[in-house]
């Protein structure tokens, strides 16, 4: 498993709006969540990831890059 497939999020998995509203939705609260419970460092770690998930879901999202690829996961 190299880096780069680390912060891959192009998987079939995540195809369904839904499920892509839902972990964009779940990082933003848990950043919040973090930030209210005087944690600013894992509040921005969390806002960080809720922020690429969401470019990448909604700004740079192709419906054609989420479709199974031959012979991986």
């Amino acid at each position: 498993m190299s880096l780069q497939s680390l912060f891959d999020v192009r998987h079939p998995f995540f195809l369904p709006l839904w499920r892509r509203i839902a972990l964009v939705a779940l990082c933003g609260g848990w950043a919040l969540m973090e930030l209210v419970l005087g944690n600013p460092l894992w509040a921005l770690v969390f806002a960080a990831i809720g922020a690429w998930c969401g470019y990448q879901f909604f700004a740079a999202f192709d419906p054609k890059d989420y479709q199974p690829r031959d012979g991986s996961d």
